[in-house]
């Protein structure tokens, strides 16, 4: 990535600006934008300003992306905003939930105090990625007069279809993982050097008044009103500023751009890279890209009339990764761009059938001659991978024979040519149970001849809630059912000579949650078909220019950082346990000398037969200070269960110079209804 230091225009820095509400409550926000935007000679220079809107601290927790990107903006002619939403951060108030009624009014005031400042045009723009890229999408649904355009990076459409809490109708490990993050986060502190003594009692309301979000999520297991809330897709048109969509294939969001794609009636385009979860421009799997210069020609385009041609180029661009054997990280994914116009692009993609038979998976239809049972253990999906590759560690899927080995599978002869995989791929079943619960979770497998199993892409479907999400059908064990398990798009080229392979589990484990009952899946003696999305266009040079950043923030790393996932089992017991350590380290901020340690455990067990031996366990330690202060917060969290409910013990203790100042504790049981 190339530095850049010498921009059209010389950028000033606002370290904490106050944005008032009409509650009397304050946000806090850093702002970059043109010196010539706070001239005291004449009319001061007006921009169009740029909104990022999170809860995850200016002060620390998003400053290292923040001083690439937004410095950078502001000096192209642009005010970057940066605010810490209500209770985060040096903002004042409390947030109870994640993407509350509340929070989007907030931001509706906070553009409209933008537009009200003298550096400011009138126009505003607002960009994010995972909560920024949600609530970017969430405003924009609202319609403010001066939202002209958003850049939305790995978001969702849809908060219970494809956010961290289930999927296919079943529950994630995320959902459970990330509310322990919560719990850490938020207890973060104001940073006294910008609120001054206020911090101590605005820290100790926070910890007074810590939401058990675990507890309100489990609470909402099929898609009910509470999910519908801020879920765009509730009504596509009510977005009307040009919206631009970004994603990356080693991220779990990336089904709702394709829908964004076919749905939104506003100016849009997409673009899927192969990327984990981060900025196009510093990414990883590389290839990055220079995601500053091409948000530049949007904001251009839409905030300053500048025809960048932009609007000229075919809608959707994505990366076509080539085959690789597993590996937990990969820093780099060869592989070719393509375009079509919008989604679905029939002209470019084209959908094959394939079907399950005695002799494997084949193009020419077959029913399945008889019946084929599984009962995976519930171990199976050790080596799926993190459902969010995030923190730069070993989270992507590694070898899938082991799982392979207890899921019922299904080759193809080895391709004579490669197959150009772009969409999402649909297995359409008829299965049935032999318990009143069950899970399918499918992945499709690249299987080279050295025998190496890389995953390509996978699916799951709570079979309570087959038909609809919202709908409660509890199975009736040995009835068949009809099931359409949707895949993940994707992007991948399947190389010359290797088989591809669907294997079908009855678990995925740490992904899901065990059903409440060990089940087996049968796969009934009639016609199984998949449907895979196959991309006859053409490739194209890389469209994208080489990644560009203004100058890195200035840090000191006094602890080393390291991420670690490791696999045991007790042999007396049988428990099988997933070991995440997400060491942060210890990180000094130069320019103001804040240092702050972060560091989460992560234990999921279970075992093999025994759904209700599921465990899961987060330990999280934050620690901040100077030279004569520091704060310390544990906190605790398991979530287990029985057949019938699922139980949350949590425990946070803050301490300010070694004394306690809060030390709370949650236990409570929720029932189990679909999942």
């Amino acid at each position: 990535m190339q530095i850049k230091t010498d921009f059209p225009f010389a950028v000033r820095e606002i370290e904490n600006l106050w944005i008032p509400l009409a509650d009397g409550t304050r946000l806090a926000a850093r702002v970059w934008l043109p010196e010539a935007c706070l001239s005291d000679a004449g009319a001061p220079l007006q921009v169009p300003a740029i909104l990022e809107y999170l809860p995850y601290r200016k002060r620390d927790g998003t400053t290292v992306r923040d001083e690439l990107t937004h410095p950078y903006t502001a000096g192209h002619g642009y005010a970057c905003v940066r605010v810490d939403m209500r209770g985060n951060g040096e903002s004042e108030g409390l947030m109870h939930d994640e993407y509350l009624p509340q929070e989007q009014a907030d931001c509706l005031e906070v553009i409209d105090w933008l537009t009200q400042q003298p550096w400011c045009s009138g126009k505003v723009g607002m960009m994010g990625i995972s909560w920024g890229g949600f609530n970017s999408l969430q405003v924009a649904a609202l319609k403010p007069k001066a939202l002209k355009a958003i850049i939305t990076l790995c978001s969702t459409d849809d908060r219970y279809a494809d956010d961290i809490h289930y999927k296919g109708g079943s529950l994630l490990m995320e959902n459970q993982s990330w509310a322990a993050t919560m719990l850490s986060f938020s207890s973060a502190i104001a940073d006294p050097a910008l609120v001054g003594e206020a911090w101590l009692p605005i820290w100790k309301q926070r910890l007074e008044n810590m939401p058990l979000l675990a507890e309100t999520w489990l609470q909402h297991q099929t898609r009910d009103a509470y999910w519908q809330h801020a879920s765009i897709c509730e009504d596509y048109s009510a977005i009307e500023a040009a919206t631009y969509c970004i994603a990356g294939w080693a991220d779990s969001y990336i089904n709702t751009i394709p829908r964004m794609m076919e749905k939104l009636s506003c100016p849009k385009k997409a673009l899927i890279g192969p990327w984990m979860h981060k900025y196009p421009h510093f990414a990883k799997p590389e290839p990055a890209i220079g995601f500053l210069q091409e948000a530049l020609r949007w904001w251009d385009y839409w905030l300053k009339d500048i025809d960048t041609g932009i609007m000229d180029e075919p809608e959707c661009t994505f990366y076509l990764q080539d085959g690789l054997p597993p590996k937990p990280f990969h820093p780099v994914r060869p592989g070719v761009w393509v375009q079509t116009s919008g989604w679905p692009d029939e002209a470019k993609v084209s959908r094959q059938r394939w079907y399950l038979t005695r002799s494997g998976l084949q193009p020419q239809a077959e029913a399945l001659a008889e019946v084929r049972s599984v009962c995976s253990p519930l171990h199976t999906g050790l080596h799926h991978g993190e459902y969010i590759p995030l923190w730069f560690g070993p989270d992507f899927s590694t070898d899938q024979r082991r799982d392979d080995a207890n899921s019922l599978c299904f080759d193809s002869a080895p391709v004579s040519e490669t197959l150009q995989i772009l969409g999402d791929a649909r297995l359409k079943l008829k299965v049935s149970v032999d318990q009143p619960c069950g899970q399918i979770c499918v992945r499709l497998n690249d299987v080279a001849p050295d025998g190496k199993v890389s995953m390509i892409t996978y699916g799951v479907l709570n079979l309570a809630l087959r038909n609809d999400p919202a709908v409660l059908e509890t199975p009736v064990p040995g009835e068949t059912m009809d099931a359409e398990v949707v895949l993940d798009h994707i992007g991948y080229r399947l190389p010359v000579g290797h088989r591809l392979r669907v294997a079908i589990a009855s678990a995925s484990f740490p992904l899901l949650w065990p059903s409440p009952q060990l089940t087996t899946l049968s796969l009934r003696a009639a016609l199984q078909e998949l449907d895979l999305p196959v991309y006859i266009g053409e490739p194209i040079d890389n469209p994208f220019a080489a990644p560009e950043a203004a100058t890195p923030c200035d840090l000191t790393m006094l602890e080393p950082a390291g991420n670690r996932r490791t696999l045991s089992e007790d042999v007396a017991t049988g428990t099988v346990t997933v070991h995440i350590d997400d060491n942060f380290g210890l990180t000094r901020f130069n320019d103001h000398g804040l240092w702050v340690r972060q560091r989460a455990i992560k234990d999921y067990s279970v075992q093999p037969y025994d759904p209700g031996s599921t465990r899961a366990e987060f330990n999280w330690l934050y620690e901040a200070g100077r030279d004569d202060w520091s704060v310390q917060v544990q906190s605790w969290m398991q979530v287990s269960c029985d057949s019938e409910q699922f139980h949350i013990e949590a425990t946070q203790v803050a301490s300010h110079n070694g004394e306690v100042v809060s030390n709370k504790t949650w236990s409570t049981s929720v029932p189990r209804l679909a999942v």
